[in-house]
């Protein structure tokens, strides 16, 4: 797995061990960062369920003005500190070893962020969890684009996203990205 474009272009990345972590593959990242190359520069980027960190650094590499990583598994935090200092990008990032909404749950009330990456392990929910929680939903900025790679099988109700637009799904042969918009705030969340 490589860096795509930007300032790290072509530097190789460490992956964890193991199958407990899917990396994005570089096709599928190229034509995801195609997709939204207008809305990265300059974004405060969050990355749930980072793995070895690739879709964050392809945002900090192309113009990100700072990255936050989750991962709750304790070789991928490592692997991702040590991509982050190979591509000289560790100054514009901040890594939490612990789970999502634990993370989500200490950001409250810092800088929010424009764009979210989140990559679950599928079949468990865990997108549908952070949908639900206000911790999540209150370190975004409004029209916030959420982005979620998915299973196939993956499909989320008008429930699971209120307060949030669905704005479409772009799917591949074995997954799906699903993007969303944070709607604006006008009171509480329904």
């Amino acid at each position: 797995m490589r860096v795509i474009a930007g300032t790290a272009r072509r530097l190789q990345l460490k992956t964890p061990k193991g199958m407990e972590t899917r990396p994005t593959t570089d096709r599928i990242k190229e034509t995801l960062f195609n997709m939204i190359q207008d809305e990265v520069y300059g974004v405060s980027f969050l990355d749930l369920f980072s793995g070895s960190g690739g879709i964050g650094i392809e945002a900090l590499s192309r113009g990100a003005k700072r990255a936050c990583f989750v991962d709750s598994n304790r070789q991928a935090a490592e692997i991702i500190r040590e991509n982050l200092d190979f591509t000289r990008l560790a100054d514009r990032a901040e890594v939490f070893n612990c789970t999502a909404l634990t993370a989500l749950s200490r950001m409250q009330g810092g800088e929010p962020f424009q764009v979210a990456f989140m990559d679950p392990p599928y079949g468990r929910g865990l997108e549908k969890d952070v949908l639900r929680s206000e911790s999540f939903y209150r370190v975004l900025s409004d029209k916030a684009l959420v982005i979620i790679e998915a299973d196939l099988e993956t499909v989320l109700s008008p429930e699971e996203t209120s307060g949030f637009r669905m704005l479409k799904e772009k799917i591949y042969k074995t997954n799906k990205h699903i993007f969303l918009e944070k709607e604006e705030q006008t009171g509480s969340r329904q």
